[in-house]
């Protein structure tokens, strides 16, 4: 559905120098500096996948879902999405994605959500009888109907994103490129859009890509993740592979007895095993251990004294993907 290779897109930007005089000669000489945002990506996605595109702020993921939207313009490379070429905007190509940005709106603000969803099928020539099937589809599957008279501004934040996926899915759209979909929301409304998009994905197998900073929407929705830094891709492959990207390790966190955590730390196993360790007032210690040595490193935990508890964890997808990114710097 979804074929990218070498896409590239460098932005090339004025660097003004301050104050006054800074401006007037500015108007006979500039300067400028160039800005990849994307080098080089490359990536495939068969129909009804749901792929996550992780990376740190600036790292490219919003430059590559406009390129796809037909937005931008690539500085070099190509991309095609289910066969059309995103750069000649063809309405055909248009009226089969939608892009979903989490910090930008496209319904009318001023306006009830119904009145933005007749004027899109309008814009996008849906019959009526489809549309409202659609409609009522997905505000049942959003719970958010008696919202449809209720102007935009009034909304909550939770209930406005509801909105806006309704907004993008009416014509019923073949890919969906979905840009930050739960930023900013609460607990609560993170899995419920969650849910409703998994249940979509999984209704009418829709090509979804998402990008997100919660590692709790990657981990539930999707099974596969491109990973990009500083406009490269550093991984593609099965989220469940990730963890040994960045090599396979676990988390031991101990609570040793006031007394006990006042001493000196145990330097022997910690220096002999530990490949990161913290420390809190607490006495609360996390240490980072290669997964072969957690038995080794519990035993003597125990070993030096009195524990008030300990538990093991796998490292969080974060963790993971941090040193990913710092492996790359």
């Amino acid at each position: 559905m979804i074929e990218v290779s070498h896409l590239t897109r460098v932005f090339r930007t004025y660097k003004k120098i301050p104050g006054f005089w800074g401006g007037v000669r500015g108007l006979f000489k500039r300067e400028f500096e160039e800005t990849a945002a994307a080098k080089d990506i490359s990536f495939s996605i068969a129909e009804g996948e749901f792929v996550g595109f992780l990376g740190p702020n600036g790292a490219g993921k919003t430059t590559t879902l406009k390129m796809l939207s037909g937005l931008i313009y690539p500085t070099s490379g190509t991309a095609r999405v289910a066969g059309y070429d995103p750069t000649k905007r063809e309405n055909a190509y248009r009226r089969l994605f939608a892009l979903v940005l989490g910090q930008k709106n496209q319904l009318w603000w001023d306006l009830p959500a119904i009145e933005s969803f007749h004027l899109l099928r309008a814009i996008y020539a849906i019959p009526e009888a489809q549309f409202q099937a659609a409609l009522d589809e997905l505000v049942d599957l959003l719970a958010v109907r008696e919202k449809l008279n209720v102007m935009v501004r009034e909304l909550s934040l939770g209930e406005r994103m509801k909105m806006e996926l309704i907004a993008a899915l009416l014509h019923r759209p073949r890919v969906l490129f979905l840009d930050e979909p739960t930023i900013g929301l609460d607990v609560v409304s993170q899995k419920k859009v969650r849910q409703f998009l998994r249940d979509y994905n999984r209704r009418h197998r829709v090509t979804i890509l998402l990008t997100s900073h919660y590692m709790a929407d990657i981990q539930e929705l999707c099974e596969r993740v491109i990973v990009i830094h500083k406009g490269r891709k550093i991984y593609d492959g099965a989220l469940d592979r990730l963890e040994n990207a960045g090599g396979a390790k676990k988390k031991i966190i101990t609570f040793l007895p006031a007394a006990t955590a006042s001493d000196t730390f145990p330097e022997t196993w910690k220096s002999r095993h530990a490949q990161t360790t913290t420390r809190t007032d607490d006495g609360k210690f996390t240490l980072c251990v290669p997964s072969d040595t957690v038995v080794a490193v519990s035993q003597e935990i125990l070993s030096t004294g009195p524990v008030a508890d300990i538990t093991i964890e796998d490292v969080p997808l974060e963790d993971v993907i941090a040193e990913l990114f710092s492996a790359q710097a």
